[in-house]
């Protein structure tokens, strides 16, 4: 054999090494995208003339989507071909593309990335695109109680998609409000952002202020969350200030603010280290699904049953007008088995494994698709015209906006 043909094969085998991620998370199915609530900064996407939406309203988008995700003001989706689209405000670069047109921020457009992206996350002022070699893209700005402290270098914000530097491969990312969790194919979990309610789970609450005498490098750059004994982490999420990861033995950690129990804790203290909650004991199914809202969490077992916990005001929990806050799992009634949970700062979302959407929560910004600004302290179905012959893929709820994901019941 020539030792050309050899060096070939050494090629395709190069070649062959190109991962591409999987994660369970990642989303496949593709349909279209519905939106309402509150949209004077663009969040709609519906362009400058429509500030509002009572009821679910279709956004004209030029690819089929198969994730859609909330930011606190902007809304991102990522099209079957792996391009993803930003609307919203763009104050703090969140939109990761050149806005100068005026109006542009208004409607959708594409953000210039070289790579497929599989799944995208986004926070107040950041999003961050998971590519399918495994690589992680954010821009925007990570703030604190104080402002700006961000992204990848200290106090500035980034215009558009830049690499996070991470050694390992990222099958999945996650976002808080001002914090980015990466889920790693070798089963850790890496962390950067703000650390200040210990939402970080690295950074001792001395140093949690802009990362202490280190500096904002302690915090933006991305580390490794160390716990006691060797976990492998199989998938985090989000709430607003604190994170839930899951580990391949089935145990729930927690870290971050807690101070209405959202974190299942016994106390209300922040976590600063990853705890293993035992209020997620549950004997019989395990937990498939976590969602963080400013101060309450809904979370969803295998077998379909929805919980919530935290904060009850506004009826954010579901669990009727006389709930108080829970700090443990509490069963939501009233929805068939569900596929997925998600929550808005002060509201919540289950969709349900025949495609229906249930809301409940703070009704102000109309984010509910009751059509009314009345507060839903039980769940309700999310009805509308586009609605109509629809199956529900997904919600994901902002600070005042909802973005739905659906399809045709025909192509289903």
């Amino acid at each position: 054999m020539s030792p050309k043909r050899k060096s070939d094969a050494v090629e395709e085998v190069k070649d062959a090494k190109k991962v591409k991620v999987y994660h369970r998370s990642h989303c496949k199915e593709a349909g279209h995208v519905l939106v309402l609530g509150q949209g004077d900064v663009g969040q709609l996407g519906l362009g400058e003339d429509i500030m509002q939406r009572k009821k679910p309203a279709l956004l004209s988008l030029p690819e089929k989507i198969v994730q859609v995700v909330a930011g606190g003001m902007h809304t991102v989706c990522l099209s079957d071909a792996g391009v993803v689209y930003t609307f919203g405000c763009n104050d703090e670069r969140a939109l990761g593309r050149d806005t100068i047109e005026v109006g542009s921020e208004m409607t959708p457009g594409k953000v210039a990335l070289e790579e497929k992206v599989v799944q995208v996350s986004a926070g107040d002022s950041h999003t961050a695109a998971l590519t399918e070699e495994g690589n992680v893209y954010v821009w925007g700005t990570f703030r604190d109680s104080n402002g700006v402290i961000g992204l990848l270098d200290a106090l500035e914000t980034t215009d558009v998609p830049t690499q996070v530097p991470l050694t390992e491969t990222v099958v999945k990312v996650a976002s808080g409000n001002d914090h980015l969790v990466m889920v790693t194919m070798e089963g850790n979990l890496y962390t950067s952002g703000t650390a200040e309610q210990g939402q970080l789970g690295r950074v001792p609450e001395q140093f949690s202020n802009r990362g202490g005498r280190k500096g904002l490098d302690r915090l933006l750059i991305p580390q490794m969350v160390k716990v006691k004994g060797k976990v492998h982490f199989i998938d985090a999420f989000c709430g607003a200030y604190f994170t839930f990861a899951l580990s391949k033995d089935g145990h729930v950690y927690g870290f971050g603010l807690s101070n209405y129990h959202q974190l299942g804790t016994k106390s209300t203290k922040m976590h600063f280290v990853p705890v293993k909650l035992s209020s997620f004991k549950n004997s019989t199914s395990t937990w498939i699904d976590f969602s963080g809202g400013q101060h309450h969490t809904v979370c969803l077992d295998s077998e379909g049953q929805v919980y919530s916990l935290g904060r009850a005001e506004y009826g954010r929990l579901g669990l009727g007008e006389e709930a108080a806050e829970k700090s443990e799992p509490t069963i939501v009634s009233g929805i068939e088995p569900a596929s997925g949970v998600t929550c808005g700062a002060s509201v919540s979302f289950a969709v349900t494994k025949e495609g229906c959407a249930y809301a409940w929560g703070m009704g102000t910004n109309l984010q509910l698709g009751t059509g009314q600004e009345e507060d839903e302290w039980s769940p309700v179905k999310m009805t509308g015209k586009q609605l109509e012959n629809c199956t529900v893929l997904m919600v994901s709820s902002g600070g005042q906006h909802t973005v739905l994901l659906v399809k045709d019941k025909q192509e289903s």
